[in-house]
């Protein structure tokens, strides 16, 4: 017994450590094989260094501009204005989702005039704001909040709305004041949906920002990606996609750790 025992300890505990270990290299196996591949590709020759650079010719332009400065001074400048805008639009997108999924006069009043507005692809804004704001922080700051904003508000309204009715029904059985109803009964049950479109809402808001920093832009990634292109340096143009690339991942994976921390009482329930 005392053998079998130990054979078990032995064999079996460490294959939860193997599968987790797994799962978290797993993701990474298709990106590291594209960018080895690539690598050995410029080596051989099959793929021009004018066109493509080689991945150890983008890092070592990477490093170059980290060493002269030049890329934090225009990362800060893309992250002030990527939070900026996520927070204004955000923030707006939230409080009118929360006001129209709760107030039928409210919900008559905007939601139409929001949903026609949403439908319009934000992008196609840009003149207008040029013209209106001109082609300054505030314009480009504008643009990212308009594209959050959508996001935010159609997944916070459709939160709100989707909750059960029947709960909100029992909570006033049981003599629960607006607030109580809000905190322990509405916003948790549309939390989920409303930090999937957040998460949601952070795409879009790297996407708008990219757009943004290659018109009339003087700092920025987008801006040296831009000036890049216009001496042909592939180098730079690589790496300033390559660092948006990685900005979009780090911010998802906050975004999934800020949501696994809000529902944490939800994994709890389904472990108990």
């Amino acid at each position: 017994m005392e053998s079998t025992t130990e054979l078990m300890h032995g064999h079996q505990l460490p294959k939860p450590k193997m599968h987790f270990r797994m799962q978290r290299l797993l993701p990474w196996l298709i990106p590291a094989a594209i960018v080895i591949g690539w690598q050995l590709s410029s080596q051989v020759g099959w793929i021009s260094s004018a066109t493509l650079p080689s991945p150890v010719a983008v890092l070592q332009d990477g490093v170059s501009l980290w060493q002269s400065g030049e890329l934090q001074k225009n990362l800060s400048v893309s992250l002030y204005r990527a939070t900026t805008g996520l927070l204004i639009g955000g923030s707006l997108g939230f409080i009118l989702g929360f006001v129209n999924g709760l107030s039928k006069v409210c919900r008559g009043l905007f939601d139409t005039s929001i949903q026609m507005l949403r439908n319009i692809p934000h992008l196609s804004l840009i003149p207008l704001v040029i013209i209106a704001l001109g082609i300054g922080e505030t314009a480009k700051i504008s643009l990212v909040a308009i594209g959050v904003l959508f996001p935010v508000y159609i997944n916070t309204f459709h939160g709100i709305r989707s909750v059960d009715p029947e709960l909100i029904e029992m909570g006033h059985s049981y003599g629960l004041s607006r607030w109580q109803l809000f905190t322990k009964i509405i916003l948790p049950g549309a939390l989920p949906t409303i930090l999937m479109g957040f998460r949601y809402a952070l795409g879009v808001m790297w996407t708008t920002l990219i757009v943004a920093e290659t018109i009339s832009a003087s700092s920025g990634i987008g801006y040296l990606a831009t000036n890049a292109e216009e001496f042909m340096d592939m180098k730079t143009v690589i790496f300033c996609i390559i660092v948006y690339a990685v900005l979009g991942k780090v911010s998802d994976l906050l975004a999934k750790m800020l949501e696994d921390l809000c529902l944490e009482w939800r994994q709890a329930e389904s472990r108990s």
